[in-house]
């Protein structure tokens, strides 16, 4: 659920370089159809990623190798509007299964958002502190933005099997330094921890992903901002730019 930025596509793919940690973006051919225009950047991402992860692994290590390619799934997903322009995945076969919730095709998550596929709950309405069925792949992106203005950082932290079928487990932070709807920011670190498997065909591309996490850890944190009446709500989130 990494976050982005955009530029004009002909300056982007002359000027920037390939991102060193999501396989092919800025490589990308140019009938690639981005959701928002144009390719996304992720400085900012990569430089909260850099300063605050806990592992560096070897270079060409089967953990920096499931890394990096859960990094672009994550790019793809948020950011192309075709599946059939997808590096990362068999389209024909790929599911996405949440909490052990029932999997998604990549024609749905593509639909509804990555945020909004993930953080579905299973749980009554009366219950759930995050409604997947109000939100927009837009608004879920633009909330997630605007909380964590540098980033919302993704590692791995351990691998425990190699392919075909390929189990993790990962870390993602931030800080909430802007605000998450009608929560005000408190800037503190916010976490969550969580488990992972890829199934992967002979080419490498994902058919099926799992993964499991407590979604408490993360809305705990958001949540612990003081909350602003209704008044003031249309202005807790701006309008939505690009990525972190």
């Amino acid at each position: 659920m990494e976050s982005i930025k955009g530029s004009s596509n002909t300056e982007y793919q002359t000027k920037t370089l390939p991102d060193k940690f999501r396989n092919s973006l800025h490589l990308e051919h140019p009938s690639v159809q981005w959701r928002y225009g144009k390719p996304p950047t992720y400085e900012s991402a990569n430089q909260l990623f850099e300063q605050g992860r806990t592992k560096v692994w070897p270079k060409g290590s089967l953990e920096e190798t499931v890394q990096n390619a859960v990094k672009t799934w994550q790019m793809e997903m948020n950011n192309k509007a075709r599946l059939q322009d997808f590096n990362t995945i068999n389209p024909e076969n790929f599911k996405l299964f949440v909490n052990g919730r029932e999997g998604l095709s990549g024609e749905e998550v593509l639909r509804m958002g990555s945020f909004n596929a993930i953080l579905k709950s299973g749980l009554p309405e009366e219950y759930q502190f995050y409604k997947a069925d109000e939100e927009t792949h837009e608004s879920a992106h633009n909330d997630f933005k605007t909380c964590f203005p540098r980033g919302f950082a993704w590692e791995v932290i351990e691998v425990y099997s190699p392919p075909p079928l390929i189990a993790y487990k990962f870390r993602h932070w931030g800080f909430f330094e802007g605000p998450y709807k009608a929560y005000s920011p408190t800037g503190e670190l916010v976490q969550f921890y969580g488990m992972g498997t890829l199934k992967v065909d002979s080419s490498m591309k994902v058919e099926e992903v799992h993964i499991y996490y407590d979604p408490t850890e993360l809305f705990g944190g958001l949540l612990k901002g003081k909350k602003h009446t209704e008044s003031s709500d249309a202005s807790a989130c701006p309008v939505f730019s690009s990525e972190k």
